[in-house]
């Protein structure tokens, strides 16, 4: 069998464009995320576009049973995973820390940081018994620094910069590689999943700037995943040039 990634949060944004450019690069995929109706679109373009095995399923990864049960039940020959691809993320609100939605908090926390740990723990294990594997956590500058009313979401991407480090040390003796990859603004559903559904306060994000799109992450992750085996890109921070960190844009 050919090459297998897994990606989850793969119906959209980030996670569509890596499962497009691993197809291209002749990868299987596995495919996650709770919208099950877009994953099967798009594993049908790519299978045939591409001519890659393509196995799409519902998950939560927030749901520790469901994540065990799904990946448990996977065919021994899905199992041999070669790239993980933690995407699956999200942010919830953006309100100063003493008037926040505890709702949002949990949400936040059981995705961010639950849900890859949860993946993460099950792959890895079958990585280690392989002596091979790669794990790519999709991070944010947010993890790097942390800015006004930002508070618990930079806090879950801190948690998962600090992840990447621990992963890196106690898979070392399995030659297992692991990439933390951290973009900045990114023009995706992430603004609008942020604002709960507000179409026009998400498009204002990205106004008189030119932000990233999906494609330039999914090629950095290609980039990473490409790379021989002797060679780890630990940390990449990808941001569009008009930013120069999290509080800092260029508009016009």
């Amino acid at each position: 069998m050919s090459k297998i990634a897994f990606i989850t949060g793969a119906s959209a944004g980030i996670g569509a464009a890596a499962a497009t450019i691993l197809a291209q690069n002749g990868y299987n995929l596995l495919l996650a995320a709770r919208r099950l109706d877009r994953l099967e679109t798009l594993a049908a373009d790519l299978q045939a576009q591409y001519g890659v095995r393509v196995h799409a399923f519902a998950l939560d990864v927030r749901n520790r049973v469901e994540v065990s049960a799904q990946l448990n039940a996977l065919p021994p020959e899905w199992r041999a995973i070669d790239v993980l691809v933690n995407n699956a993320g999200l942010s919830q609100g953006m309100d100063a820390f003493h008037e926040a939605n505890l709702d949002d908090w949990d949400t936040m926390i059981d995705t961010n940081i639950k849900g890859l740990l949860y993946v993460s723990r099950l792959v890895s294990e079958w990585m280690v018994a392989r002596k091979a594997g790669h794990i790519i956590n999709i991070g944010s500058i947010a993890g790097k620094e942390t800015y006004a009313n930002g508070n618990v979401y930079c806090a879950t991407k801190h948690a998962v910069d600090s992840l990447n480090k621990a992963m890196r040390i106690d898979l070392l003796p399995h030659a297992i590689r692991v990439t933390g990859i951290h973009p900045g603004a990114v023009e995706t559903e992430f603004s609008a999943v942020r604002f709960k559904g507000d179409l026009e306060r998400a498009k204002k994000v990205y106004d008189g700037f030119e932000p990233l799109i999906a494609q330039d992450i999914a090629e950095a992750i290609w980039f990473a995943v490409s790379r021989p085996a002797h060679v780890t890109i630990n940390d990449l921070v990808i941001m569009p040039t008009a930013q120069a960190n999290t509080s800092h844009l260029l508009k016009k």
